[in-house]
């Protein structure tokens, strides 16, 4: 979902910032849509406990799509991050269908709460399974080929022996995954030969994250501290629990889909989980679960740009107050995404840390010996020529299409395709109102206009 703080740290200071201040419904139904099936796809075997050898994908859109855009969530994110979007894409653009792609890792978590009357009981009083790091050496070695292999999977599904075209996309983190695996060698084929173009929304290679300040950790010195600490037993990134909400590596991802839950089922009803928010996060006056979401998740209560909406803000008096839409993401877009459910869900719990050694290593797009030595396999960076669409919000100030510039400039890429909205923050394009929305009004085209 996000670059991370610093590129990982997506929510250093965020509790100053507050303290100052099933099925799905609606258009996708009432368009035809009530089958979005979360499609399990076996993978080779990674050492995990049982059921872990297996990716998913929420698909959305007709099966008889002749194109698939195969999405990749970023840090923290996962396939609920493009539920939304997805459908309105596929309402844009006759004859598409999109395949959101789940990491190795979702098979982790333990959703089966959110089936349950009472999901905050569950996770809050401690009644889930939640993992272990001491018991999970294997995720150690769940770095960035393990990912390409099991996307490879996905994609090579999607293109039913090449009947089909595929565009390979992704957001934030995700964009660079793409990016990746089109650069790979896959027993000397490259990667973007599988693909007939890329979509980088927000992320991407090449100092594509500069303009966020966030420094990309990938000299040799501190890629050995960062693999000697994985090695050491710190196989999951705990960067998350600096929120304030939970010591556990789930801890924050569990609150905000439970914040989204009740916002989803009851939006003006008095929030459930306030009374149980550390005092710091707890907001001063009584408030709705609507409300309770929107302190989570909007600008104006001082979150980062890396996950943050705009949304609107509080009722400016009442008993209870109520949230306000004002802004291009309604709360009840964020609540709808965020409510998941035990499939499909908006937020990763376990994420690698090798992962995040492997992207940063990533970023100068070069088949360096540093790559190589953590087995990158990125020998084919300047053959692409595939088109590129790319679209960059506030959030990095400009560097998400300069730095894709720089690629197209060092490939063979036909053309690319650049758009911005710095009305943006990093999360709005995937959540935002369809009518307010720069990223599928510009995306449609581009995907319309492929040969």
């Amino acid at each position: 979902m996000t670059g991370g703080l610093p590129r990982r740290t997506v929510l250093g200071g965020l509790v100053g910032g507050l303290a100052l201040t099933s099925l799905p419904t609606g258009p996708a139904v009432a368009a035809g849509w009530d089958r979005e099936p979360y499609v399990p796809l076996a993978v080779a075997g990674g050492g995990g406990p049982a059921g872990s050898d297996r990716v998913h994908v929420l698909q959305v859109g007709p099966d008889t799509a002749h194109t698939v855009v195969v999405l990749v969530p970023g840090m923290f994110g996962a396939a609920g991050d493009f539920r939304l979007l997805a459908r309105d894409l596929v309402k844009a653009v006759p004859g598409v269908q999109v395949w959101a792609f789940d990491r190795r890792e979702e098979n982790l978590a333990d959703r089966s709460g959110f089936t349950t009357a009472d999901p905050a009981g569950y996770y809050l009083d401690g009644h889930y399974g939640s993992q272990d790091p001491a018991t999970s050496a294997f995720a150690a070695r769940w770095g960035l080929a393990r990912t390409m292999e099991d996307l490879r999977t996905v994609v090579r599904a999607a293109a039913r022996g090449g009947r089909r075209r595929v565009v390979l996309g992704g957001h934030s983190w995700g964009a660079t995954t793409a990016m990746a695996y089109a650069a790979w060698d896959f027993d000397g084929r490259p990667g973007y030969r599988d693909i007939n173009a890329l979509v980088l929304v927000d992320g991407g290679v090449r100092g594509a994250f500069e303009g966020t300040g966030q420094l990309v950790h990938n000299s040799p010195e501190e890629v050995r501290e960062r693999l000697a600490a994985i090695e050491g037993g710190a196989v999951f990134d705990m960067t998350l629990t600096g929120v304030g909400l939970g010591a556990r590596a789930e801890s924050t991802q569990i609150w905000y889909q439970l914040a989204g839950w009740y916002a989803h089922r009851d939006p003006d009803g008095r929030s459930v989980l306030q009374p149980r928010m550390p005092d710091a996060l707890r907001p001063p006056y009584p408030v709705t679960n609507g409300g309770l979401l929107g302190t989570l998740v909007d600008a104006g209560f001082g979150w980062p740009n890396d996950i943050s909406v705009h949304s609107g803000h509080l009722a400016d008096s009442g008993d209870v107050r109520g949230w306000v839409d004002t802004g291009i993401t309604p709360i009840s877009r964020v609540a709808t995404a965020y409510a998941g459910g035990p499939e499909a869900a908006v937020w990763e719990w376990y994420w690698p840390s090798r992962l995040s050694v492997d992207l940063d290593v990533v970023d100068p797009y070069a088949d360096t010996d540093l790559a190589r030595s953590l087995g990158l396999r990125l020998r084919h960076t300047g053959g692409l020529d595939v088109p590129l669409y790319v679209f960059e919000t506030s959030y990095a100030k400009g560097t998400i299409v300069s730095s894709a510039r720089q690629v197209v400039a060092n490939s063979h890429i036909p053309y690319g395709r650049y758009e911005a909205d710095d009305g943006m923050n990093h999360l709005d394009p995937l959540f935002a109102a369809a009518r307010h929305n720069t990223l599928t009004h510009t995306l449609a085209p581009f995907l319309t206009g492929l040969r």
